[in-house]
C-alpha cells in the first residue's frame, strides 16, 4: 500500500492499520519502518472482534483483514485472509474504492 499511497490519497482514503501490539511497541514499529499510514494500537482485540477478524494460533496470530468503510461509517468491502499471501492488491482495492465513489 506504500507505493500506491498517492493513489490511496487521490481518491480521499485514510488506510488505518490497526496491531495487536500495546502502545508502545506499536509507535517503535511504527517509527522504526517509517509508516505513512494512520495506526492505532489494539492490545485488547477490541476493533478484531468489531470486525470479526480471526486469529489462528498455528499461524502466530491475527489473520489479514482489509476493510473499506465509506465516509458514512458504513462497511462496504470485507475480506478476511487465511495468510499474509492472502491479501487483495492495490489494483483492485482503488477499483472497489473508485465504484465507492461512483455510487456516492
Amino acid at each position: 500500500m506504500r507505493l500506491d499511497q498517492a493513489e490511496f490519497i487521490k481518491r480521499e482514503t485514510t488506510i488505518l492499520v490497526v496491531g495487536p501490539e500495546n502502545a508502545d511497541a506499536f509507535r517503535k514499529y511504527w517509527e522504526e519502518n517509517g509508516l505513512p499510514f494512520t495506526g492505532l494500537p489494539d492490545p485488547a482485540h477490541t476493533v478484531l472482534k468489531l470486525y470479526g477478524q480471526k486469529i489462528n494460533l498455528f499461524k502466530l496470530g491475527r489473520m489479514p483483514a482489509q476493510v473499506l468503510v465509506d465516509k458514512k461509517g458504513v462497511v462496504r468491502f470485507v475480506h478476511y485472509g487465511h495468510s499474509m499471501s492472502d491479501i487483495p492488491d492495490n489494483a483492485s482495492l482503488l477499483r472497489l474504492i473508485d465504484l465507492m465513489l461512483l455510487k456516492n
